[in-house]
């Protein structure tokens, strides 16, 4: 008996296993915002086959550099995901451009469904990411033609050490990779996580985590 139950668990475990983020069946789906539609595939309804067009495999845009300047950060991410590439609907991959003014920061952050592999086109970046407990951080300066991969789920960051703008272009192995900026996320939620939990979690005095709080 005991064999049995070891079997049908490693079987589900396969299953499972299995299941994860699989490959489509059909050569497509591209993604529309249509109720009636009978497929649901992967969070988006599929357009049907015999009304997509080349446009919904097409994005144009890349080539213009990102605002740099409206955010204190002076980063900018310009995202190409499945909510403005369609035809990405289940095929597990996207795009980002990352522009950087001089010393620019994309801050500390995560992609909880995606891989992240870098390449710089413009300037020197020092990118980093820190590893599931113990925390060991990996860091790198790259360079013109230099590529680094983040892993998924890892907390990474890039910055512009130059004194020029810095460019990279990101391929994520999701259609939506989604980010979680850690810094917003930790002091900009709403409603906002309680004073004592913070100012115990970072060995800080609530005043210092009410001005944080403020910040985001």
């Amino acid at each position: 008996m005991m064999k049995v139950v070891i079997v049908a668990i490693l079987a589900l475990a396969t299953t499972l296993v299995s299941a994860y983020d699989p490959s489509p069946l059909q050569d497509f789906c591209v993604a529309i915002n249509n109720t009636d539609s009978a497929v649901f595939v992967n969070g988006k309804f599929c357009k049907d086959p015999t009304l997509v067009t080349a446009n919904d495999f097409f994005f144009s845009g890349l080539n213009i550099p990102g605002n740099i300047a409206a955010n204190k950060v002076e980063s900018n991410v310009t995202l190409v995901n499945v909510d403005k590439l369609p035809g990405l609907n289940t095929l597990g991959v996207s795009l980002a451009r990352l522009d950087f003014a001089p010393y620019g920061l994309n801050p500390p952050h995560t992609h909880p469904h995606s891989t992240e592999l870098l390449v710089v086109i413009e300037g020197t970046i020092l990118v980093g990411f820190v590893t599931s407990n113990p925390n060991k951080l990996f860091t790198k300066v790259l360079n013109l033609g230099d590529v680094f991969v983040f892993p998924i789920g890892l907390i990474h960051f890039q910055f512009n050490i130059g004194q020029t703008n810095a460019v990279a272009f990101a391929g994520l192995s999701s259609q939506n990779p989604r980010v979680i900026t850690i810094a917003n996320a930790v002091f900009g939620s709403n409603p906002p996580i309680n004073l004592d939990v913070l100012a115990k979690a970072f060995l800080l005095d609530k005043n210092v985590v009410e001005y944080l709080q403020k910040q985001f």
